[in-house]
């Protein structure tokens, strides 16, 4: 979904006020259910989650954190909803074989760096990890689903947006009240500068939780000069869009699309054609190639980014310690 422009606009909005009370009991539904306890992996998991609806910047967080801990000793797996597919799993992803119509689009990208499980059922795509040999489990989404204990939850927080307006689900983004979700929190990954992402920074270090910042930070950059068409169907487009303009490319035109869409034959069609008449290159994130279709991404140029820590040591201080601690 593409949030909706009042959830940015201060919980005094008038939308925001006449929802308030439907947000107030969704929040409070999603928070009891995450004081639930779940059942052990039997070995530690490592949660990537967010505190609202929509794209942060979990999936490039958590290849971050599964390669920390592969430096640290560990063979960790990737378990994934599998937000967008089909496929209710527990089953092991295959770039080669799986489309994003079958597992999502964000496993496909997991899985190219470790094993990777699509899984509703968490505690039954936990126990496949553990067969496949996994003695650490990286969970791409899942702050607010209680099934599985996390030995550690990483909050991933965009800094330009933040919270939004602090309501919850359908008044603003915040998916449980941020009072009844800062207790499964142990840290925090502040991505990129802002105002937003500060004040969380600051509420974080208030209550003792650690706080990672990071930046996203681009695989090539030869990128100036060129003359794009850019779409994009994620959580923040035009997070896309001024990361291009940042690589010295000119943007002749842009086009945004729902997170997590699937794309149509019409649209692609009308794609190609508007870069033809604008006499430009199309674009588009790694998360959108995957969903696809092969002759097409041929035609494509892919900005590739991947999540770097400005303290990793801090990082891996922290993973080590969780380690050493899980039972």
């Amino acid at each position: 979904m593409r949030p909706p422009g009042f959830w940015a606009s201060g919980p005094d909005h008038p939308l925001a006020r006449v929802l308030a009370p439907a947000g107030a009991a969704y929040g409070a539904l999603v928070a009891r259910r995450m004081d639930r306890t779940g059942v052990r992996a039997g070995c530690p998991v490592l949660c990537l989650g967010n505190f609202t609806l929509g794209g942060a910047g979990k999936t490039p967080a958590a290849l971050t954190v599964a390669a920390l801990l592969a430096e640290l000793g560990r063979a960790p797996a990737f378990l994934s909803r599998g937000h967008g597919g089909r496929t209710a799993g527990p089953m092991q992803v295959d770039p080669r074989r799986h489309s994003a119509g079958e597992v999502g689009d964000e496993p496909l990208l997991l899985a190219r760096r470790a094993p990777t499980i699509v899984a509703r059922d968490r505690p039954g795509g936990a126990a496949l990890c553990r067969r496949l040999g996994a003695d650490a489990i990286v969970m791409d989404d899942g702050l607010q689903n209680p099934s599985l204990v996390k030995d550690l939850s990483l909050v991933v927080v965009d800094a330009p947006v933040g919270v939004g307006n602090g309501l919850p689900v359908p008044a603003g983004p915040l998916r449980a009240p941020l009072a009844r979700q800062w207790p499964h929190v142990g840290g925090l990954i502040v991505i990129g500068e802002g105002a937003p992402g500060d004040t969380i920074a600051r509420a974080a270090a208030d209550r003792g939780v650690p706080v990672h910042r990071a930046r996203l930070v681009r695989e090539t950059d030869d990128w100036a000069g060129r003359r794009c068409l850019a779409f994009a169907g994620i959580g923040r487009p035009e997070k896309f869009f001024a990361t291009l303009v940042e690589t010295g490319a000119t943007l002749a035109a842009q086009r945004a699309f729902p997170d997590h869409h699937a794309y149509r034959d019409g649209e692609l069609a009308a794609l190609l054609e508007a870069a033809r008449r604008l006499d430009a290159e199309l674009v588009t994130t790694e998360k959108d190639a995957v969903r696809l279709p092969a002759s097409f991404v041929a035609r494509v140029r892919v900005l590739r980014v991947r999540l770097v820590f400005d303290d990793p040591d801090a990082v891996r201080r922290q993973l080590q310690q969780v380690l050493d601690a899980a039972p």
